[in-house]
Formats: C-alpha cells, structure tokens, sequence
C-alpha cells in the first residue's frame, strides 16, 4: 500500500520559514513526478511546486517563485518543500502528490494527474 506522509507544517510569523517533507512507502517513483499542492478554506486545491524523479526539472506557481524551493531525496524516497519569506497568503493545508508515471506539459499542474496525495500538513502564517 502506497503512503505518503508530510511533516513539518506549523504556525510561523511573516516572514518566517518552514520545512515540509513529504516521505512515500510501498513504492518508488522512479520516472515518476512529486509535487506540492496546498488548499486555503473555501478554495480550491492549488499547484505550489513539482519536481521530476531526476531533479532536473521544477515547477512552480509565480506565487511562489524566489521564495520556495522543491527538492527530492530518491534514496529515501521523499520530497521537500523550503518556504522561506511566508505570508498569511501562504496560510492553508498543503499536500503532497506523487505519480509513477512522467508527466508532460500543463499535466504537472494538475492535481488530478497525480495518482497519489498525502492527508496533508497545515501551515498557519500570521501577520
């Protein structure tokens, strides 16, 4: 059975940072996509960052542009999110998502391209 489980959400002042990881079990994702997306209440669930198997391509939403970093460890199987100068805008649950498979395009961007998602971490920012 595939998990992924995240950590590391928190309640951080503006301009503060957090650390999220995001660990997966019962697979590897090998060719396969990892990605980030958060959901405020009473919103959608939005694309925040993605990075393929290899590192050598990310994504992000301009909301987040200079201010997060996507990163992934394959050996243990795990993604992380660095988000650094937060602002209550960035307050929300954030999951992570996996696909084994590649994906191309405006499919990285796409929560329903990802066939696995975590139960995700809130992260609270205050002003």
């Amino acid at each position: 059975q595939v998990q992924l489980v995240e950590s590391g959400g928190g309640l951080v002042q503006a301009g503060g940072s957090l650390r999220l990881s995001c660990a997966a079990s019962g697979r590897t994702f090998t060719n396969g996509a990892m990605g980030w997306f958060r959901q405020a209440p009473g919103k959608a669930r939005d694309f925040v960052a993605a990075i393929s198997w290899s590192a050598i391509n990310t994504y992000y939403d301009d909301s987040v542009k200079g201010r997060f970093t996507i990163s992934r460890d394959n050996a243990k199987n795990t993604v992380y999110l660095q988000m650094n100068s937060l602002t209550p805008e960035d307050t929300a649950v954030y999951y992570c998502a996996a696909q084994s498979t590649r994906l191309y395009g405006s499919s990285w961007y796409d929560p329903s391209n990802y066939g696995y998602r975590g139960q995700g971490t809130q992260v609270t920012v205050s002003s």
